[in-house]
């Protein structure tokens, strides 16, 4: 789960007894009806889209291999209609036939959903559309699909079917680098923090069915469940000093403010050696976007990434009152293996990956982008989650590391139409159910 990307565990607490809950992981992103007409009613596929050039310098990420047996998938859990794709009705989609491309991002969204079965077939599915054993046949046929027919795989075992009115806003996040020690020394002066055992996230729908769904983070203070401290507290007056959480120092304060953000990262070290951390925990204080609250007070006009990082760097004591005014704070673990690690727990997969509001769209699934802009346009999978992903249609593509990841994602703002891609028959059954027309109006 991002606040951006990452999927730390939660670290026991003594206090569990006592909150009479388990404690849970969760994240905290960034930056940022029943169902209308189709949106698009029909796509022009004009000429074919060029296959994606090379991100200079990077490695793709290498799959996780999923475990040859798995425990039986629990029994499926029906979720009713109401703040999800349920409630907000369907709309049946066009052929894919003459939607899905073959280039290099359908393949990798095969190689991401291939990964991803495990845990889609075993969760439950909290958009109401599908169960488990939905996912079977597809899931099956994955594991050894040619992926030179990738756009075959999609066309073949998926319908289309729009979620609401189906207007996407697509985001971006990317794994950014930047200088650090593991020693404070010098130049490297910005603390880069571990989870502290003291802070508690607590499930609320374990204490009352209205509250299912509802996390809260904070500690334990006396007899009192209080909220954690915030990000001002934590960066200028020291709260959390001295308690040896610091896993490594960063070199430039604004740099690691934005590695905040996407929530998973590179630490190069000043050896060269780099070290990899990822999201482990977040303050539960309430996520403070500033380039929407830059753009608002005239200090900057596009609101790219670039664009604040360039007037904080000009600022800078204006742009630490501003980046205060974020509460938000993340923590870190150091990964090894494939990585970053996404909200189903495996390695998301840059120009293939997408975080999304899983209400809306199942954590594994297809989605398909149809935007304003070109780079995100074509077939994704749903492997993570962020804080300020909300509704149906919103997402936050994954774009890797490296500099051409950098400058996409930086400024990724991107409005269209998205298609959630679902098993063979899942509208007519839904139909059926809930009385939607049997095709397309």
């Amino acid at each position: 789960m991002r606040p951006a990307s990452g999927g730390g565990g939660a670290t026991m607490n003594p206090v569990r007894g006592l909150l009479k809950s388990a404690l849970v992981a969760a994240g905290l992103f960034t930056l940022s009806a029943c169902s209308g007409g189709l949106i698009p009613p029909h796509i022009d596929r004009g000429p074919a889209p060029p296959s994606r050039p090379p991100a200079t310098g990077t490695v793709p990420p290498k799959p996780a291999t999923p475990r040859e047996t798995l425990p039986p998938p629990p029994q499926n859990t029906v979720v009713e209609a109401g703040d999800n794709a349920l409630g907000m009705g369907l709309v049946k989609g066009p052929p894919l036939e003459n939607l899905v491309w073959q280039n290099d991002r359908t393949v990798d969204a095969l190689r991401a959903f291939r990964i991803s079965c495990p845990g889609l077939q075993r969760r439950t599915d909290q958009t109401g559309l599908t169960s488990g054993s939905d996912w079977a046949q597809a899931c099956s046929a994955a594991a050894s699909w040619p992926e030179v027919n990738a756009a075959g795989f999609f066309t073949r075992y998926f319908e289309a079917v729009q979620v609401g009115d189906g207007k996407a806003h697509a985001t971006g996040y990317f794994e950014p680098e930047i200088a650090a020690s593991r020693v404070r020394q010098e130049q490297y002066q910005t603390p880069i923090y571990r989870r502290p055992s003291d802070l508690v996230d607590v499930d609320l729908g374990q204490f009352s069915d209205s509250l299912k769904g509802k996390k809260i983070r904070g500690r334990v203070e006396g007899r009192s469940f209080v909220p954690y401290a915030e990000r001002a507290q934590i960066v200028d007056s020291g709260a959390l000093a001295g308690q040896g959480l610091e896993m490594a120092w960063a070199a430039d304060p604004v740099e690691f403010f934005f590695l905040q953000i996407q929530g998973s990262g590179r630490l190069r070290m000043p050896d060269g050696s780099i070290m990899r951390i990822g999201y482990d925990g977040q303050n539960g204080r309430d996520y403070v976007g500033i380039g929407r609250l830059m753009k608002d007070r005239g200090l900057i006009e596009a609101g790219s990434m670039q664009d604040i990082m360039a007037y904080l760097r000009s600022h800078p004591e204006e742009g630490r009152a501003i980046m205060n005014e974020n509460k938000s704070f993340i923590f870190f673990r150091e990964l090894t293996g494939a990585g970053p690690i996404g909200a189903m727990g495996v390695p998301v997969t840059g120009e293939a990956s997408v975080a999304a509001d899983p209400k809306y769209i199942p954590l594994g699934a297809p989605v398909l982008l149809s935007l304003d802009r070109a780079e995100p346009n074509g077939v994704w999978i749903a492997q993570d989650t962020g804080g300020a992903i909300k509704g149906a249609n919103r997402v936050d593509t994954f774009w890797g590391a490296g500099e051409r990841a950098r400058g996409i994602a930086g400024g990724m703002s991107a409005r269209g139409s998205a298609l959630l891609l679902v098993p063979l028959g899942t509208y007519a059954r839904l139909a059926a159910e809930h009385g939607w027309p049997a095709t397309q109006p």
